[in-house]
């Protein structure tokens, strides 16, 4: 297996941050949102405007030299975590998840949140894998595609110094 190496993205890193999101759209979120909300996506361009405006607070897996995932948090939230499709069930997301959650912890926080929708069995999976409990369910108003969004919470260690 490859090494994974995290961290802090670069903005030569831009357009494969981009085509992380993009594939990951299309092959997780597409299948299940309405057409409406795909020609919204696609047409504002949702993916390219996220990471044009918080490509600084990213960080990332990569492996063999190549954006292999990404993810982003502030405060306790996790508010994306994103693997490219040939990468996934190879430890990047769990990595991905482990940097973040140390972060957090050494800011003061006691617990890792983060959510993903009932469809998203992969995702609903790894978080349980690692640790994350269910605490919640209420509508995603974010596709307008009738979804259930799941909080998932992780208890965490506080780094004290």
């Amino acid at each position: 297996m490859s090494k994974i190496t995290l961290r802090k993205a670069r903005d030569g890193d831009i357009p494969a941050l981009k085509q992380v999101l993009q594939e990951t759209f299309e092959g997780t979120w597409m299948p299940h949102i309405s057409a409406a909300s795909a020609q919204r996506y696609v047409e504002t361009d949702i993916g390219g405007r996220y990471v044009d405006e918080y490509w600084r607070d990213l960080a990332i897996a990569e492996v063999d030299g190549e954006v292999a995932g990404l993810i982003h948090w502030r405060d306790d939230f996790i508010e994306a975590v994103h693997v490219k499709a040939d990468r996934q069930g190879q430890g990047v997301g769990r990595a991905l998840l482990s940097h973040a959650e140390q972060q957090i912890a050494a800011a003061g926080f006691e617990q890792a949140r983060l959510e993903t929708d009932t469809f998203n069995m992969p995702a609903q999976r790894v978080y349980r894998a690692t640790g994350y409990v269910e605490k919640d369910r209420y509508p995603d108003d974010e596709w307008d595609s009738g979804f259930t969004t799941v909080l998932f919470v992780k208890p965490l260690e506080v780094v004290t110094g």
